[in-house]
């Protein structure tokens, strides 16, 4: 390990502890627990930025899209590309700048994408017809997918190893937060073109909250160390992290020591780490599939289901994910990555095939699978911000998670784009039947392939 590691960067106390390094994972090098400091809290709350405005703009767009329907006479396949415009850039931003994050550096990736955000949202209110705001809603979703590259690497290499799967799980409540938000005023707000307009407009505010407090925010020392700039790596750790000098510096150099300065992106699907991109691949887009497209058309469903009491029962559904994705948190800290992801998926397969059975009862009978889904799927989801920084190595990280956050949201724009079209033909029955057979795919694969990354970013971050 020493051959690997110029020591003549490093101090002297600290050249004999990189010479017997034994850290297990969970703990630096020194064996002390990571300190929790106001700096995490501070990268865990912007980061809660990102998924915020993504349920938010997800929530919204659904709501005021039969308002905008009856305004600018959309056809179905309108309908369908608006739905569907914020997650097809959330694919192209997640692909593009996961790679560009691993190249250049998080940092920037993470301040920018943010004005981006702002800007669009902002936009949106002079959106007088379906083609400018389908741009927009791009250029949201192209931000939100750099974000959702950069922002849980990002945390996972800041936060402390004994905390991370709390505080990266905690990012989707937030993206829970944000579409029941969204949820509750659409309901309650009389929608008209115009208000409709403010409504998408408004996601300007947080997004313009988060990037100011990002300013100021360093680079990724993991990064850092990953292209030999020790110093800086340490100096950060010292500054922002709270570790001491020692500590800082070990850490620095331990990293450094286990990754190649410039991987090439086929390393992804080269040798044993192809199980875990496909694996990722697999798991994360079966999961965001059903979900994004029921959550995008629930008030078709309701309605398909004649639902008398529909406010009624939607405040039921948002309760459920509201309690599911923070007591959701519990599990994901303290069970590990398999035998959650394994569990949750059984129970939400058999969930909506229970409603596929169950299609022509009652509604209120119905509702009793739609309940333990919408739980569960609002507590599983916290994984998918945990799960896809652990399946790959600090100089593939951002790659990979774009990677998965892309083509997951490809899947969820291809689900949230079919639904409605399978609802007018097919019914819920036979909708609900096909969105189970997705997440029957996903249980599978993750009894198949499914690795456990509990206690470790990936095995490579840590030379024993």
């Amino acid at each position: 390990m020493a051959n690997s590691i110029d020591m003549q960067y490093l101090s002297e106390d600290v050249r004999p502890m990189i010479l017997s390094r034994t850290a297990p994972a969970g703990t630096p090098a020194t064996g002390q627990p990571e300190p929790l400091t106001a700096f995490h809290l501070r990268v865990t709350a912007t980061t809660f930025g990102a998924n915020f405005s993504d349920g938010y703009a997800l929530g919204t767009i659904g709501a005021v899209l039969p308002v905008l329907n009856g305004s600018w006479h959309l056809s179905g396949l309108w309908q369908g590309m608006l739905a569907a415009s914020a997650l097809i850039g959330l694919f192209f931003g997640s692909i593009t700048l996961g790679r560009v994050a691993d190249a250049i550096g998080r940092q920037r990736v993470y301040l920018y994408n943010f004005v981006l955000i702002t800007i669009a949202s902002a936009l949106q209110f002079c959106a007088h017809g379906p083609w400018l705001l389908f741009v927009l809603r791009l250029a949201i979703g192209f931000g939100l997918g750099a974000d959702y590259a950069v922002g849980p690497t990002l945390l996972s290499e800041f936060a402390p190893r004994r905390l991370r799967g709390l505080m990266l799980g905690a990012l989707t409540v937030l993206w829970t937060v944000g579409y029941v938000l969204s949820n509750i005023l659409t309901t309650y707000i009389p929608l008209t073109e115009t208000s409709a307009r403010w409504l998408l407009a408004s996601g300007a505010l947080p997004a313009a909250l988060v990037l100011l407090v990002r300013i100021g925010i360093p680079e990724s020392p993991s990064w850092l160390a990953a292209r030999g700039r020790f110093a800086e790596a340490a100096e950060i750790r010292r500054r922002f992290l709270g570790q001491s000098s020692a500590t800082a510096e070990t850490e620095a150099a331990g990293e450094a020591s286990a990754h190649q300065p410039k991987p090439r992106y086929r390393e992804l699907f080269a040798g044993e780490r192809a199980k875990n991109t496909w694996f990722g691949i697999i798991f994360y887009s079966a999961q965001v599939l059903p979900y994004f497209a029921i959550y995008t058309f629930m008030s078709q469903i309701l309605g398909s289901l004649h639902i008398s009491d529909a406010n009624a029962q939607n405040n039921v559904l948002n309760i459920a994910l509201l309690a599911g994705g923070v007591i959701g948190l519990w599990p994901v800290q303290r069970m590990g990555r398999r035998p959650f992801v394994i569990g949750t998926f059984a129970i939400l397969t058999v969930s909506l095939a229970i409603m596929a059975i169950t299609s022509s009862y009652s509604s209120w009978v119905l509702l009793i699978p739609f309940v333990i889904y919408t739980f569960v799927m609002s507590a599983a989801s916290n994984i998918t911000q945990v799960y896809p920084p652990e399946l790959f190595p600090t100089a593939l990280r951002g790659s990979g998670v774009g990677l998965l956050n892309g083509t997951s949201r490809i899947a969820a724009a291809v689900g949230t784009f079919i639904l409605p079209v399978s609802l007018g033909h097919l019914g819920v029955g036979w909708s609900m039947a096909w969105l189970a057979l997705v997440l029957l795919a996903g249980t599978v694969v993750s009894i198949a392939w499914a690795p456990e990354t509990r206690n470790s970013l990936t095995s490579e971050d840590w030379v024993h």
